[in-house]
């Protein structure tokens, strides 16, 4: 019987040890993760007043084409499941549960808008989801105390306004601030950015004026700010509403120094729309290589991306700086999940996001690099103003940032 029961007891063990050497080997994944497949979802305005920015989700879709095309990241194809929300909050939380609750994605990456942003941030945080690298400036992505899921990606706009500020103080020390704002936090980001750069000269600024984007035009409020007196006029606006404001201030013959936010600053979506000889002196910070500076028609990168560009993407607007945007963004998270391996859980590739060291992508500008920490969610923190010249954006200037 005692025979029996040790020969019993070493099955045991040895199914045991079986089964413990099995757990082991065996990959964590996530939702949305299989040994073939790492699904990831994204929400983008198609449609809508904001539907120019539609060219971030067309570039990273054509771009995780390209990636799958040549095998994919670790051996897995990428499925990209993108959701028009018309730039609309309440749509963009629908369009979030239903990526998190019924397609079951890994993460929602680069979602696009402040107002947007802002209606699943809460939600994507107590659902412990990664909103990863969203394609908005606004601060509040850079939180990692209180929302620990949500990652920004480009500059933020605090610091946007700060240098905008900064070039004023320089080169204008007397000028007379009017500015056209989005009535949101992404506007609002702006102004407080303004106001810090500026300091104790902030009642330089003499005239503000909001919209909604609901709103047909913003007509009357540049009437308004051009009756203030303003030699300096800061656009803060998305395409749609600096195209109409470069094109009446035109109208009117109002030519103060004009700063266009660098969110509107492509030429295909904002400058062609407005004119381009309208359009002439207008100044922006950059980040990234522009599609519209031959200074990089050489350029290693710059030629890959055209002959990409080409390939998947042959009937869009090359000139549309937006989607040279969506492709390095779509390039930070396939290093991301490169860097994640096999351990692809959210909690894992979160970790792997907040350890980004010294990353150059290679249409970023030289001397713009993006690095994270557990305590930095700012992965872009580097700018360099621009000046459009009637063809192209001119970079002048040194790099500004940490």
């Amino acid at each position: 019987m005692k025979k029996e029961l040790r020969k019993l007891s070493a099955i045991f063990m040895t199914a045991g040890l079986a089964l413990a050497s099995t757990i082991a080997c065996a990959q964590p994944y996530g939702p949305g993760v299989t040994d073939k497949v790492i699904k990831i979802g994204n929400i983008n305005p198609y449609s809508g007043p904001a539907s120019s920015y539609s060219s971030y989700g067309k570039a990273q879709a054509a771009y995780f084409k390209k990636v799958n095309d040549e095998g994919g990241i670790n051996g897995r194809m990428i499925e990209f499941i993108s959701l028009d929300d018309s730039y609309q909050p309440p749509k963009t939380l629908e369009q979030a549960r239903r990526l998190v609750e019924q397609d079951k994605v890994l993460l929602i990456f680069a979602p696009l808008g402040t107002p947007t942003n802002s209606a699943i941030h809460k939600y994507m945080n107590q659902r412990k989801v990664p909103q990863l690298f969203v394609q908005t400036g606004a601060s509040k992505w850079g939180d990692p105390k209180n929302f620990p899921w949500t990652m920004g990606w480009q500059p933020n706009y605090r610091s946007e306004g700060k240098i905008y500020a900064q070039a004023i103080l320089q080169n204008q020390p007397n000028g007379k601030i009017a500015i056209l704002y989005q009535n949101d936090d992404y506007g609002k980001d702006y102004i407080t950015g303004i106001e810090e750069g500026l300091g104790v000269k902030k009642n330089m600024i003499v005239a503000r004026q909001s919209y909604e984007t609901s709103d047909p035009t913003i007509d009357s409020q540049i009437v308004k700010l051009r009756a203030s007196g303003a030699d300096v006029f800061l656009n803060i606006t998305i395409p749609k509403f600096a195209a109409q404001a470069i094109k009446k201030m035109a109208e009117l013959n109002w030519k103060p120094t004009h700063y266009l936010n660098q969110v509107s600053s492509s030429v295909g979506s904002t400058l062609i729309p407005a004119g381009l000889e309208n359009s002439v002196g207008l100044i922006t910070t950059s980040f990234i290589k522009d599609p519209s500076d031959p200074q990089w028609k050489d350029d290693k990168a710059f030629l890959e991306y055209q002959a990409w560009f080409k390939k998947y993407l042959p009937s869009a607007d090359q000139n549309d700086g937006f989607y040279i945007q969506g492709y390095t963004n779509a390039q930070t998270l396939e290093y991301v999940l490169k860097q994640a391996g096999n351990d692809l859980t959210r909690e894992n590739v979160m970790k792997q996001a907040a350890n980004i060291k010294d990353l150059k992508l290679p249409l970023l500008l030289p001397g713009i690099n993006l690095q994270t920490g557990p305590n930095d969610f700012y992965p872009i923190e580097r700018m360099q103003l621009a000046r459009f010249d009637g063809k192209a954006w001119r970079l002048f200037g040194k790099i500004y940032g940490d």
